[in-house]
């Protein structure tokens, strides 16, 4: 006679094993349709090291250490400035159910410049999870030592100042620039922006003088901060960061904007409701563990949840902030 706790056990397997064919079977679906809940598979548009990677690798080991998942993988798709990872998500859509792709502000920017045909609507925005800041840095022996100076050099003469980026014109690092200084009174088409293939050269050129002042993420300019290599002149939060307290804001400094590039995840087109609601729980709930707030202090994040129709919502508004400063910049 079979033992009762091996009965229990078959009885649990067959009936989780109806939950979800019956459904598919009814719908006359593929079994890849089904999302599992106990894994997901993490797409990467870019290469190993940068922020999407970080972020995609960051909330998939909070989710494993804490135990609200069993496994997690990881791909890494880089090309077409993040098209190629895109296009990917939208072709395999039946089998990439239990797919999440991590991208962030890069999405609303190439897609209004055609970098790539997509847009955000083009797929299931899932959630954002977290924001990383922009800020403006120098390095320690530079004569700047507050980004008041460097606006009152640049309000005399703008083609005194060149900015470095570690990204193309037109980019996340120059738009951030050209906000600043249109908000401090300034011409933004007259930025001279300087782009660098990469943040690490982007930091060699303001180091070298090629450039005077380096325009990246938040969390970047800490670790070069921490590594007593820069002074940090300014972030784009609203209120200054518990991990850099010294940092005034742009807005604190009488310079009335902000900014924040928020990192979040979106599933392929055609994912239900029901399982779009669960991936936003499950990463809803991934923000009360230990081991996120390790992975979150550890990088300097922000957290900034915004699920389903609120991600849209916040998605649209920036879409119409960004488009019309490249409209103002001749990008567009």
């Amino acid at each position: 006679m079979m033992h009762l706790d091996k009965v229990s056990r078959v009885l649990a397997h067959s009936l989780k094993t109806l939950s979800i064919a019956g459904p598919l079977l009814l719908g006359g679906f593929s079994p890849f349709v089904q999302a599992s809940t106990e894994s997901i598979h993490f797409l990467i548009p870019g290469g190993a090291g940068g922020g999407w990677d970080g972020t995609a690798r960051g909330t998939g080991e909070a989710l494993t250490k804490s135990g609200i998942l069993e496994t997690v993988s990881y791909e890494n798709m880089s090309g077409g400035g993040g098209g190629k990872a895109i296009a990917h998500l939208i072709e395999t859509a039946e089998q990439a159910q239990n797919t999440l792709m991590v991208n962030s502000t890069p999405i609303v920017i190439r897609s209004l410049s055609k970098v790539f045909p997509q847009s955000f609507r083009d797929l299931t925005p899932i959630a954002a999870i977290i924001g990383d800041y922009a800020a403006f840095v120098v390095p320690a022996n530079s004569k700047y030592t507050s980004f008041t100076q460097v606006v009152a050099d640049y309000n005399k003469n703008p083609r005194s100042i060149a900015v470095a980026g570690g990204s193309a014109r037109g980019s996340m690092d120059h738009l951030v620039a050209a906000m600043a200084f249109k908000a401090a009174g300034g011409e933004p088409k007259r930025v001279k922006y300087v782009a660098y293939d990469a943040g690490g050269k982007a930091m060699a050129g303001i180091l070298s003088g090629e450039a005077h002042l380096l325009s990246t993420g938040f969390s970047e300019a800490l670790a070069l901060k921490n590594a007593g290599e820069v002074r940090i002149l300014a972030m784009t939060g609203d209120k200054r960061s518990p991990s850099a307290p010294d940092v005034p804001t742009l807005k604190e400094l009488g310079y009335e904007t902000s900014f924040v590039n928020w990192r979040g995840f979106f599933a392929a087109p055609g994912v239900s409701d029901a399982q779009a609601k669960e991936y936003q729980e499950i990463l809803k709930k991934m923000y009360d563990t230990e081991a996120w707030k390790t992975v979150r202090d550890r990088n300097g994040w922000t957290e900034i949840y915004k699920p389903g129709d609120e991600f849209v919502s916040f998605l649209e508004v920036q879409e119409k902030e960004v488009g019309s400063l490249m409209k103002e910049l001749g990008f567009l």
